[in-house]
């Protein structure tokens, strides 16, 4: 082997090893990083700067989605977003993917859909940005409030720009998962528009797969109502007062005095009458209840 040859061989070697290196940091930079579930659906990470290298911006289209690990769970999905990748046509059916983790239960009062489920099949690259349907390398388990309030703001952003510039956005989502769990603990977001420099979208987040007043367990994804010595109220929102035989209660600000009922109640808000109800009282399934964001921490199991 001559000189050269040996030279350009030592340079692949490097090159495939620094590669490994980088896809296995996205994986687990995240999870070193990620503060504990506060309230918030998502969180910034690294001062919101994406970590893609180099060589990985490029304006040119494409999609890759990694394949299932040996547990069944989702890898990295990545994406080079422009025009031309997203879906011209309506949205199929992606029922018949049963995602790691998923352990369907419904939440009446808790989650905002009809049939209350708690778990969507949610596109890790959204379906309205790429038009992937029943792909189970692109298809987690996560609660309806981190699809919805989690992870749809931020692929809107990206399509809201993609169709106003023309341009193309570098998209990455990574689900992080606890040691062997099934289901996911939240994903990891990286975007970056490529044409201006991330002048136009450029956003490093995580969103946390969580559901206000539900508990979870993220070794199998088995789930049930927060019992009540888990249940904590968002100070900067509301507390719980006395009032309404025991079965509901009207609710003050913060500053204002509370009753004995002890700190860390959990409540429903009857959006009729504006009263709070614990999530098992009876009339809970009677009325149109909608639980306000942030008053809820999940824990897990």
């Amino acid at each position: 082997m001559s000189f050269a040859n040996r030279i350009f061989a030592l340079l692949l070697v490097l090159s495939i090893g620094t590669s490994s290196f980088l896809f296995w940091s996205v994986q687990t930079h995240a999870e070193n990083e990620i503060p504990d579930y506060d309230g918030s659906v998502s969180v910034v990470l690294n001062d919101n700067a994406p970590g893609f290298t180099a060589d990985e911006i490029i304006n040119d289209s494409y999609e890759r989605y990694g394949d299932l690990d040996e547990l069944g769970r989702c890898t990295p999905a990545m994406a080079c977003i422009g025009q031309d990748l997203m879906p011209t046509e309506e949205r199929q059916s992606i029922g018949d993917v049963r995602p790691s983790g998923w352990e369907q239960n419904k939440y009446p009062g808790l989650v905002d859909t009809d049939p209350p489920f708690l778990y969507n099949r949610c596109h890790m690259i959204g379906f309205q940005l790429t038009g992937e349907n029943a792909n189970e390398k692109n298809l987690i388990t996560g609660t309806r409030y981190m699809n919805v309030e989690g992870m749809l703001p931020y692929e809107n952003e990206v399509a809201d720009y993609i169709h106003a510039s023309g341009n193309h956005v570098l998209y990455r989502v990574t689900p992080v998962f606890t040691g062997n769990n099934l289901l996911c603990d939240g994903v990891q977001i990286e975007a970056y528009s490529v044409e201006d420099q991330g002048m136009g979208v450029r956003f490093n987040v995580f969103c946390y797969n969580v559901q206000p007043g539900v508990a979870i367990d993220y070794s199998d994804g088995s789930n049930k109502l927060l019992s009540a010595e888990n249940k904590t109220i968002d100070k900067n929102s509301f507390i719980i007062t006395g009032g309404d035989s025991g079965t509901g209660s009207v609710r003050s600000s913060v500053e204002n005095e509370a009753s004995d009922i002890p700190e860390g109640t959990t409540y429903v808000i009857n959006k009729n009458s504006g009263k709070f109800h614990y999530p098992d009282c009876d009339s809970v399934t009677d009325v149109n209840y909608h639980a306000p964001k942030g008053t809820w921490l999940a824990t897990p199991l």
